[in-house]
């Protein structure tokens, strides 16, 4: 029989010994300061400024809704298709040029 190394009669080191001893008091401060900071954040920003009308507030029309589809959600996916289109040329333009 082996014996483990260490000091002798001391008890076997258990596998996860350190994974659940976070200090509580700790875990209990940073959620109470993420706690506050959100509800700090939530109470200064004030959407219902956003009804009264300035000076000089001209808004345009409001967008369709394949307006906002295609603005929002098809452009960038075109944006990020061509982009990586054009990385993934420049690579293989490079890995042709090492082989030659």
């Amino acid at each position: 029989m082996r014996r483990p190394y260490g000091t002798p009669g001391a008890r076997a080191a258990r596998r996860f010994a350190t994974l659940g001893t976070v200090d509580k008091k700790n875990a209990l401060r940073a959620g109470a300061l993420t706690a506050g900071t959100t509800l700090m954040m939530l109470l200064m920003s004030s959407p219902a400024l956003a009804l009264n009308r300035d000076d000089g507030d001209d808004p345009g029309p409001g967008l369709s809704v394949m307006e906002t589809l295609g603005l929002y959600v098809a452009a960038p996916i075109v944006l990020f298709l061509v982009i990586a289109g054009l990385v993934m040329v420049g690579d293989k333009s490079r890995k042709q040029q090492k082989q030659s």
